[in-house]
């Protein structure tokens, strides 16, 4: 199965998932897609030898562009990893129930618009959470509103500041999403 990852930012879990699949006969990392040309992601990328590619808004939303591009690769899945656009019906469309999203937080808690990065482990210790976590969950239409596929969690303690909530979640993310996207990628 050749897949996708499409990126937005620095990268860590789209690195994760090249080398966690580096010597997998049954899943290839054949793409990196990201709609910011200085995104870090597309260097992580390059430097493990996947290619990539930029695809501002107006070719995310051109079907003329996004399907042609992830054909050359043959792509038959998507992975969202620090993917913040949200993605267009045509591509959920043509790719039904085979696209997957992570989102730092425990869905449905602290998703929606906004709801990336910094901005959610400020809400979640704003909210005094004494737990937090990683989801993975179907993308839809609707912002982080897909059936969840899996969850992990991780306790907090009322010192923890915005940084050590964010490094906390981030451990589960880079111990736990390779082999929930293997074992997703078995059932197909």
């Amino acid at each position: 199965m050749n897949i996708a990852i499409f990126v937005s930012g620095s990268g860590t879990n789209c690195e994760n998932l090249i080398k966690y699949f580096a010597d997998s006969e049954s899943v290839n990392c054949a793409l990196v897609v990201s709609n910011k040309a200085e995104a870090f992601a597309l260097v992580r990328a390059q430097q493990l030898g996947v290619p990539t590619a930029v695809t501002p808004k107006a070719d995310l939303h051109n079907p003329d562009v996004m399907l042609p591009l992830l054909q050359k690769y043959s792509i038959g899945f998507i992975v969202l990893a620090g993917w913040l656009p949200l993605i267009p019906d045509f591509l959920i469309e043509a790719f039904p129930h085979r696209i997957i999203n992570i989102h730092p937080a425990l869905l449905p808690k602290y998703g929606g618009k906004g709801m990336w990065g910094h901005h959610v482990h400020e809400a979640v210790k704003a909210a005094g959470e004494t737990e937090t976590g990683m989801t993975v969950h179907w993308v839809t239409p609707v912002c982080d509103s897909g059936e969840i596929i899996a969850q992990y969690k991780v306790a907090l303690s009322p010192d923890d500041s915005v940084e050590i909530i964010a490094e906390k979640e981030h451990q589960l993310e880079m111990k736990y999403f390779p082999k929930v996207v293997e074992d997703i990628l078995k059932t197909l």
